[in-house]
C-alpha cells in the first residue's frame, strides 16, 4: 500500500477501532478527512463492518461524500447470516437448509437432523471478540460440539446458525460480483468459478476464472433487483449434489478477487461505481469472460497442498506453464485477502475515500471431494483472456512461510518414506486502491500502449481502520 504510486495519503481511522453499533466516532473521523480533502469525495467501504457503519451515517455525509444509497440498513441485513437465510426463504433463492437453535439441546438435535458434519456460523461475525478463539464458521462433527458452541452465544455477540454441509468438488464454488446503480440497475456484473482456494477448498480464492453461468448470474441480478441494491456486492454460491447453486454468503462490498471482472476497456466494478456516483456515463462492458485471477503465492501453496494444477483449462499465470500462442497480460496488484463460505473466513479492510479521481481495490469448512460432482466447464480458446495476478508478499508474509513449511514437510515425508521403504505414491491430503478514471466524456477504451510509470496528478486516498 505505502509503495503504490496511486496513493497520495493514508488517513488513520477512528481511535479505538470501528464499532458498528456506535458509528459516531467514524462520522467524526470522516468529517475530518472531508475537511482535509476539501471537496466531495467518493467513499467505498471495503469490508462488511465498514459497509454497515457507513450506511448508518450516510445521511449525515451527503454534502461531503458520494456514497451509494442503501435503504433501511440494507448492508447490515444482508451481512447478517440469519437475516440472509430469511430473505432467501421469502424470495425462493436457493440457500443451504438452515436452523437457528433457541437452546443447546435444540442445537444438538438440529445437528443430528441436518446430518453430521454440519456447518456452524455466527450470524454477525464482525461482533466476534478478538482473542476468544471463536471462528466465524466452524465444521461441527458431533452434536455435543454444536451444544458447546451454542453455550458461547452471549460471548459471540450474535446468534448461532447451523447449516447443512454442502460438499466441495472441482466445479462447486462460484461467485458473483456486481456494481449497481439506483434500483438495482446493473452497471457491471459477472459470475466466476473458484478453481483453487487457500486453505484448500475452504478459503479465499487463489485461482478464479470469469465464466458466464446463467443460473448464477440470474440469481445475483434478481436478488439485487428485489433488494433495490445500490453499490458493489460479492455473492458466494456452492453447487449442491443435485446441481443447484445455493447462495451461502452475501458481502455488501467489493470481493477480494474483484479485479477478475475487468472488461476489455479496463472497467471493473469499483470504476463503474465511481463513474455512476460522479454522474458520468458508464460504458457498456465489452469482453471479459475467460479472464483469470491468480493470487500467486496462495495459488502455488494451494497447488502444493492439494497436489493439483490450477490452470487445467489453458490460461496461464507467470511462470506456471508454457505460454500459449496468443499473448496474455499479467497485471500485478495488491489485494486484501478475503475468505469464502462455507468456510467463512472474514476479510479485514477499511474505507476508501478520495477526491476526483478515487477508487478502491481489495484484494466453509468441509471434507474433500463430494458426491456426484458436476462437469468442469473448460473455457473455449476464444474466451481465454488475460491473467490478473495479485502478489500478496508485501502485506502478508505468512503464505510464504506456510508454503516453505509445506515444501520442507513434503521433502521430509519423502525422506522418511524412502528410509522406511514406503512408496511415495498413493497418498493424498485431503486495502488497497485501484486507480479510478479521471473525469471524461468518452468511453473507456483498451490502452494502445503500456501505462506510463509516472504518477497521476491526483492519486487516491485511503482511510484505514
Amino acid at each position: 500500500m505505502g509503495r503504490s504510486r496511486y496513493l497520495r495519503a493514508v488517513h488513520p481511522g477512528p481511535d479505538g477501532g470501528l464499532d458498528p453499533e456506535a458509528p459516531e466516532t467514524l462520522l467524526e473521523c470522516l468529517v475530518g478527512v472531508s475537511e482535509r480533502i476539501g471537496r466531495p469525495a467518493v467513499l467505498i467501504a471495503m469490508d462488511d463492518l465498514s459497509a454497515i457503519a457507513v450506511a448508518r451515517i450516510a445521511p449525515m455525509l451527503d454534502e461531503r461524500f458520494r456514497i451509494p444509497h442503501q435503504p433501511d440498513g440494507l448492508p447490515a441485513r444482508v451481512a447478517d447470516k440469519a437475516e440472509l437465510s430469511r430473505l432467501c426463504a421469502r424470495w425462493e433463492v436457493p440457500h443451504p437448509e438452515t436452523v437457528i437453535p433457541a437452546s443447546g439441546a435444540e442445537a444438538a438435535e438440529a445437528a443430528w437432523r441436518l446430518g453430521l458434519p454440519v456447518v456452524a456460523k455466527w450470524s454477525r461475525p464482525w461482533l466476534l471478540p478478538a482473542g476468544a478463539g471463536l471462528r466465524s464458521t466452524t465444521l461441527v462433527h458431533c452434536a455435543a460440539e454444536a451444544r458447546r458452541l451454542y453455550e458461547r452465544t452471549q460471548e459471540a455477540g450474535s446468534r448461532l446458525l447451523l447449516q447443512r454441509f454442502l460438499p466441495a468438488g472441482s466445479d462447486t464454488d462460484w461467485f458473483f460480483h456486481g456494481a449497481f446503480g439506483r434500483g438495482g440497475h446493473p452497471l457491471l456484473a459477472g459470475s466466476g468459478r473458484k478453481e483453487l482456494s487457500w486453505p484448500v477448498r475452504t478459503g479465499l480464492t487463489a485461482v478464479g476464472r470469469w465464466l458466464a453461468d446463467p443460473a448464477v448470474e440470474e440469481a445475483g441480478l434478481r436478488l439485487a433487483r428485489r433488494l433495490g441494491y445500490q453499490g458493489i456486492l460479492d455473492l458466494d454460491f456452492r453447487r449442491d449434489e443435485d446441481g443447484c447453486f445455493r447462495l451461502v454468503d452475501f458481502n455488501p462490498r467489493p470481493g477480494a478477487q474483484f479485479r477478475l471482472f475487468t472488461d476489455a476497456g479496463g472497467l471493473d466494478v469499483v470504476q463503474a461505481m465511481y463513474l455512476d456516483l460522479t454522474g458520468q456515463r458508464v460504458p457498456e462492458p465489452s469482453g471479459g469472460p475467460g479472464r483469470v485471477f491468480v493470487a500467486e503465492n496462495y495459488a502455488l501453496l494451494a497447488a502444493v497442498r492439494g497436489r493439483q494444477l490450477p490452470w487445467r483449462s489453458g490460461a496461464v499465470a507467470r511462470g506456471a506453464v508454457p505460454a500459449p500462442a496468443r499473448s496474455e497480460e499479467a497485471v500485478s496488484g495488491q489485494e486484501q485477502s478475503a475468505g469464502g463460505e462455507q468456510s467463512g473466513a472474514e476479510p479485514t479492510g477499511g474505507v476508501s475515500a478520495g477526491g476526483v479521481p478515487t477508487g478502491g481495490e481489495r484484494s466453509g469448512a468441509e471434507r474433500s471431494g463430494g458426491p456426484r460432482p458436476g462437469p468442469v466447464r473448460v473455457a473455449p480458446r476464444a474466451e481465454r483472456g488475460r491473467v490478473e495476478a495479485a502478489w500478496f508478499a508485501a502485506d502478508d508474509p505468512m503464505p510464504f512461510l506456510a508454503m516453505l513449511a509445506a515444501f520442507l514437510g513434503r521433502g521430509a515425508g519423502k525422506g522418511v518414506r524412502a528410509l522406511r521403504g514406503v512408496p511415495a505414491h498413493g497418498r493424498r491430503t485431503a486495502r488497497a486502491v485501484v486507480r479510478a478514471p479521471r473525469q471524461r466524456g468518452r468511453d473507456l477504451t483498451p490502452p494502445a500502449a503500456p501505462a506510463s510509470p509516472a504518477a497521476p496528478a491526483e492519486p487516491d486516498e485511503l482511510v484505514t481502520r
